[in-house]
């Protein structure tokens, strides 16, 4: 419902979802909004959210279930109850003023602001009488005697002074609270006014709800009935408003309802633009259609069709309600209700011929007719399949369908023991299933099912029997007696398995090449109500009316998940492509989505104990609350700012990686080889350049002198004595961090990370005594590479620092003897380090093959 578990924000002109709040513990009782959040009551408690989403503020204080909010300015106002009427400062969460009334003399009933009326509001009672009161001075300014009966609605009119009283006796009153006089009356002959709302677009009309689903135009200026718009909604008309400046009415209801109205007619009234709609009524059966999983067709019990995607919700499709007469059902529209079908009992349907003819095939509960639905065009089908010798008899109905894989054939089963083969295309009737035309079974048929190929029938009932059809010739090939009635079949294609929910409440697993039953399952405390295989035929969930989700592992003939819901599954159906599991439930208008953990996280799938006690688990829904405490003031700042950061190490068993190119850490041990290879053969001569200035030889005729070399001044290389001898960098860190209480090494990785191979090889070679370092670095080095293989990170560069690092100075590290001590940790560390890694992936090599070789096969 619109108003139930979850507020969410709707856009006007496409009536697309804009954001979904977290989910409240109990039923949402009254909404208010404002120009920047949105407040929502759910018994004694006020959340504010910020657009929609996080609650920002929690509003605690009333003893009684909040049944009224007003956003008032820089104040909200609720109401509970027992009329104690609370004024809270929006920001500081305080009351700014408490009010209470006595329910026997004033019984607030509703609460109105009006315009230009500062510091004011409008209590309407249940007594029939107004009381305009200043909440500043906390005082009451003016009581209206009111018309005699309880006040439901008041509505502000476009004009000032003016509001609209709506009556439970269903009289509309426009009154004029500035000189307390009544300007025009109207009587609303559907019962007690629900809501009321103006245009504001110039026309001077009244729209008002009623209980039954109507709605009421009125002329103002005129003072009469506009025109009415009847069965606009399937229940009650909780709400309206008419769009500022445009003649465009919104409506809801608690029929899972919320419609858009343009009003163009030339009578005055509206016509249906746009609606979101679900189902007015609980769901009754669930499949999801067609391979891809998107899509799931919900049967309601209000006798609709509907299509859900689970992609996304513009997708949705409506299929409208089932009739017996559809056309004089449009052409008596006071007599809808004599044409319409049940509840849809039973649900089946095949995606491969959809282009091409009906594709979808509902019993109904009391009928013994049977509808096909054309997917593709979203409507009913052409057909109403019941047979000649049932049509007079109001005691037949039909329980049980199947559609084969092949899309052309329909078996339908009826309460008489009839089982009949129909023609989806054509409607024709192709065959019956039993002795001489008469009956398959002795009791009501409770199932029937077409293996793949077309090739046998199976049907069961209540007479404990289940019987195996030669699906063309019609003849009874074997029959296997279950020893207790059956109450539900499921059947499996691809596998040729056969589920049957028993009266006992026990499941059978019947193979049909095997034609006998190889699987008993025992658990449930109450009717199974629903049951489905997963695509690989390896899982059976069922469901039972004792709030029980069972999942039983076939291969192993054990229970390996089981949990409890709140409210008792009425249907199940597992996507074809195992990623969800959808769920509907008693007395809820919703279809629930269950994720598949194993498909993206390792799940131990233990078999349980016969004694197992299962846990209540919460249903899913847009977020989850784990705790009911206010937010911290500067959540809405916060929550703007909010970037994810990837923890630096994700768990202690897992390895990270440096990230660094791998130029940086695959040539450190080959540096030596790759100086040697890029070396030039021929040492590079500095070419002879010839002096700005030329000499002359000085004679008679001077020339210049070309075979003198100019003297130049040569550069000689001089080693800076005792420059040798000092620490290197590296050195220098790795003493430092051995003289802090933590000895923690990440200074001294940081460093080298930021090294290119070369200077990371001149640093490791200075640890030597003979370059400048000592036994004592080389030492702390080595513990810094124990540190790192402990901490798993940048695991592939430090296994290239040891490997480095024992090349240059293996021969030195032989010869001293705290560093073979050293170096036997280092080995065991690099030891347990490999091993853990490499059990990961062989577990995962394992994992992979299993699931190719399961494809394969």
């Amino acid at each position: 419902m619109i108003s139930s578990w979850l507020a969410s924000c709707v856009m006007g002109s496409k009536l697309e979802l804009l954001s979904v709040s977290d989910t409240h513990p109990e039923d949402i009782t009254c909404l208010a909004t404002d120009a920047g959040q949105a407040y929502t009551a759910y018994g004694n408690i006020i959340k504010a959210y910020a657009r929609g989403q996080q609650a920002v503020h929690i509003y605690k204080g009333h003893e009684k279930n909040i049944h009224l909010l007003l956003s008032f300015g820089e104040h909200l106002i609720s109401v509970d109850e027992a009329s104690n009427l609370k004024i809270w400062d929006k920001e500081t969460e305080e009351t700014y003023l408490d009010v209470e009334f006595d329910n026997s003399a004033f019984q607030i009933s509703c609460v109105l602001h009006p315009t230009t009326y500062l510091n004011k509001i409008l209590l309407g009672s249940r007594q029939g009488s107004l009381q305009l009161w200043n909440i500043k001075r906390n005082a009451l300014i003016h009581t209206f005697e009111g018309w005699g009966s309880p006040i439901r609605v008041l509505e502000q009119a476009p004009a000032v002074d003016v509001i609209a009283v709506g009556l439970e006796n269903g009289k509309i009153f426009v009154h004029n609270i500035k000189y307390d006089e009544t300007l025009v009356s109207f009587q609303l002959d559907w019962g007690p006014v629900t809501s009321i709302a103006f245009r504001t677009d110039g026309e001077p009309m009244m729209a008002t709800g009623s209980t039954v689903g109507h709605i009421a135009i009125w002329n103002l200026e005129e003072r009469k009935l506009q025109a009415q718009m009847r069965d606009a909604h399937a229940g009650s008309v909780t709400g309206m408003a008419f769009f500022r400046g445009e003649p465009i009415l919104i409506t809801n209801s608690p029929d899972n309802q919320l419609k858009v109205w343009v009003f163009d007619q030339s009578d005055g009234s509206g016509r249906l633009l746009r609606r979101r709609c679900g189902h007015s009524a609980p769901p009754s059966r669930i499949l999801f259609y067609g391979n891809d999983g998107r899509n799931i067709i919900s049967a309601g019990q209000d006798s609709s069709l509907k299509s859900f995607s689970t992609f996304h919700e513009s997708l949705n499709r409506d299929f409208g309600q089932a009739y017996a007469n559809k056309k004089s059902g449009k052409r008596l529209k006071n007599k809808l209700e004599r044409h319409k079908l049940g509840t849809i009992t039973a649900l089946a349907c095949e995606s491969s011929k959809k282009s091409d003819w009906d594709s979808i095939v509902a019993c109904h509960q009391g009928s013994s007719l049977v509808t096909t639905w054309d997917y593709t065009r979203c409507t009913m089908g052409k057909y109403k399949i019941c047979p000649p010798e049932l049509e007079d008899d109001l005691a037949a109905q039909a329980t049980a369908v199947d559609v084969t894989s092949c899309g052309n054939f329909v078996v339908i089963g009826w309460n008489t023991g009839h089982v009949k083969l129909y023609n989806i295309q054509s409607g024709i009737y192709r065959g019956n299933y039993g002795k001489d035309k008469g009956t398959a079974h002795s009791g009501p048929v409770r199932g029937v099912a077409v293996d793949g190929l077309n090739q046998v029938a199976m049907t069961t009932s209540s007479d404990q029997k289940v019987k195996f059809w030669h699906f063309r010739e019609k003849k009874l090939l074997q029959e296997v007696d279950v020893q207790c009635p059956v109450s539900q079949m499921k059947l499996h294609r691809e596998s040729s398995m056969v589920a049957l929910a028993m009266d006992n409440f026990s499941i059978y697993i019947i193979d049909i090449e095997l034609r006998r039953i190889v699987r008993k399952y025992q658990g449930h405390q109450n009717v199974v109500s629903d049951m489905a295989f997963s695509s690989d035929a390896r899982w059976l969930v069922s469901a039972s009316m004792d709030c029980s989700v069972r999942t039983w592992d076939l291969p192993t003939s054990k229970m390996v998940d089981c949990f409890l819901v709140d409210a008792a599954v009425t249907s199940l159906c597992i996507s074809p492509t195992n990623a969800y599991l959808a769920t509907t439930h008693v007395d809820d208008l919703g279809i629930y989505l269950w994720s598949n953990r194993t498909l993206y996280s390792h799940v131990s799938l233990r078999p349980l104990p016969s004694d197992y006690e299962p846990t209540v688990i919460l249903m899913p829904g847009a977020c989850l609350d784990t705790k009911d405490e206010g937010p911290s003031p500067n959540l809405e700042n916060d929550l703007a700012t909010l970037e994810f950061q990837s923890p630096e190490q994700i768990s202690a068993e897992l390895i990270t990686l440096s990230l660094l190119p791998n130029s940086r850490w695959q040539s450190l041990t080959n540096l030596d080889l790759i100086k040697t290879r890029n070396k030039p053969k021929e040492p590079l001569k500095v070419p002879k350049s010839a002096p700005f200035f030329l000499p002359v030889v000085s004679g008679l005729e001077p020339s210049l002198d070309v075979q003198k070399e100019t003297k130049s001044s040569k550069v000689r290389k001089v080693a800076v004595a005792g420059s040798l001898n000092l620490a290197s960098e590296l050195c220098q860190l790795l003493l430092e961090s051995a003289q802090k209480e933590d000895r923690t090494y990440e200074a001294v990785l940081e460093y080298m990370t930021k090294l290119n191979p070369s200077a990371t090889d001149t640093e490791i070679r200075s640890l030597d005594p003979i370059g400048g370092g000592s036994h004592i670095a080389m030492a702390i080095f080595m513990k810094a590479l124990i540190d790192w293989l402990q901490s798993n990170q940048s695991f592939e560069i430090v296994q290239a620092y040891i490997s480095l690092f024992l090349k240059i100075h293996g021969d030195e590290i032989s010869r001293t003897s705290e560093l073979v001590e050293l170096l036997e940790s280092l080995l065991g560390e690099q030891e347990k380090s490999w091993q853990r890694l490499q059990g990961q992936f062989n577990q995962t090599m394992c994992l992979i093959n299993y699931m190719k070789s399961a494809v394969l096969s």
